[in-house]
């Protein structure tokens, strides 16, 4: 084995590899729950690829076939229906762990100084992961799969001057056709795993040459023995692989639970109008994506004249005001007037359609300015005070009850007598005031002490 070693070793660095990301990578010695979720969206990233090759190979790209040859891989292909559930329960599953690993990176400053580019690579594989789901959605053809594409991809006529000509171009055709399901298939199994798995690489690099961040948000490379190595660090092998694994077995015992038992979750993973062919002369009557687009899909829907006219108005002036007697120098505030005045022009010039996409796109582009935005002393929120963990949670539940919404009709009534679209528009505000008032509240925010050295609590 040694000699078999030595010969490999010459030829590739396997040994340098493995010792530079695995038994000598040194990570903080007390990861705990959260840190599990960052491994475990690499696992269902692996599932998605491989369950994904077997399904292409029965799958037809072609409007007259495709929903035809997914109930053949449901019910004449061996296993199929297992591997059908397993990519499809999967897709949900991976926004469940991706979640929950940006939450975690919120909670403990993963996004701070030094770890900058690993938030933004982080981000960037989220954009991505949500291209890949939405263009997969299309491919099994089915009646929500086609109008949800439909409603989508008209977003992009709100744009003006290039806005017809995208949605066509996005399209290949004047409507959702073959020409559409045929690059939407190309993009979901050839492009977007290309560039997934070439993000997760360098997010994965990313990290190792700066080290991971702890519950703490101490630098464990600050402290080292006369050998180097980090005094509250541990090898990721065998300590964390072996943690790893009790995460994986869990996950997959729920994974598992959710495929043999209840795969469609009562039409939150696979809808019920997915199981009917798309029919272009019968449209669904209430049109939403699934479940890991409704937050932005409630903002999208929570744009209306009187909103942006009013609301959105004020917003505005209330946050140039802020930033207006905050900033010091004639230059700052100019800069300041000058912007809150375009805004404030555009806000009752643009048409209301094109706000409400300029709002779902800030929703996500905002997400990588977070290392700027933030500017505590502090990057753990064991150490930050009263106001950061009210926006966070208050963040928390704008994000959830939005995406409540967004599988509801806007116009029916829910929480304590109020339209749906008056609380998607109230819970925007919410979710986009944590981002654009983090450079105020962060930096008045009380905050404790950091210890020298990680703790075990």
């Amino acid at each position: 084995m040694q000699k078999i070693m030595t010969w490999i070793d010459d030829r590739f660095p396997l040994t340098k590899v493995w010792n530079e990301h695995l038994a000598q990578y040194y990570a903080p010695k007390n990861f705990n729950f959260w840190y599990y979720f960052g491994s475990l969206a690499l696992l269902v990233l692996v599932n998605q690829i491989v369950t994904g090759i077997f399904l292409t190979m029965s799958y037809k790209p072609d409007s007259a076939l495709a929903f035809a040859s997914v109930q053949y891989i449901m019910y004449d292909v061996s296993w199929g229906w297992l591997i059908r559930y397993m990519h499809a329960v999967g897709a949900s599953m991976f926004f469940i762990v991706v979640y929950l690993h940006m939450f975690r990176g919120l909670l403990y400053g993963s996004h701070r100084q030094p770890r900058e580019l690993i938030w933004i690579f982080g981000t960037l594989i989220f954009v991505a992961l949500m291209a890949e789901a939405f263009m997969g959605y299309l491919l099994p053809w089915g009646n929500m799969s086609y109008w949800g594409a439909q409603v989508i991809i008209s977003l992009f006529t709100a744009i003006p001057v290039i806005g017809n000509g995208l949605a066509q171009w996005i399209r290949g055709d004047f409507v959702v056709s073959d020409a559409t399901l045929n690059r939407f298939f190309a993009f979901h199994v050839i492009a977007l795993p290309l560039v997934l798995v070439a993000l997760v690489f360098v997010h994965l690099v990313a990290l190792h040459k700066v080290g991971s961040n702890n519950p703490d948000g101490v630098e464990i490379k600050k402290k080292k023995d006369a050998k180097g190595i980090p005094l509250d660090g541990i090898p990721f092998h065998p300590y964390y692989t072996v943690k790893d694994i009790v995460g994986v077995t869990v996950f997959l015992m729920v994974f598992s639970a959710i495929i043999f038992f209840v795969p469609t979750l009562g039409g939150h993973f696979l809808e019920r109008d997915n199981f009917i062919p798309a029919n272009i002369l019968s449209t669904p009557l209430d049109i939403h994506p699934l479940w890991y687009f409704t937050p932005f899909y409630s903002m999208l829907r929570a744009s209306t004249n009187q909103y942006t006219h009013g609301v959105l108005v004020v917003c505005t002036v209330l946050v140039a005001a802020l930033a207006f007697f905050t900033k010091r120098g004639f230059k700052a505030k100019a800069i300041t007037v000058i912007i809150a005045a375009l805004m404030v022009l555009g806000l009752y010039t643009l048409q209301a359609k094109l706000w409400g996409v300029i709002l779902m796109g800030s929703s996500i582009v905002l997400i990588f300015f977070l290392p700027w935005l933030d500017r505590s002393p502090v990057k753990s929120i064991r150490y930050r005070g009263a106001l950061y963990k009210s926006a966070l949670a208050l963040f928390v539940v704008s994000f959830i009850l939005l995406g409540y919404l967004g599988t509801k009709s806007p116009d029916a009534v829910s929480l304590f007598l109020f339209k749906n679209l008056a609380w998607g528009q109230v819970l925007t505000l919410v979710y986009l005031a944590f981002f654009v008032l983090m450079p105020w509240y962060t930096k008045i925010d009380k905050t404790k002490p950091v210890p020298e050295r990680v703790t075990t609590k």
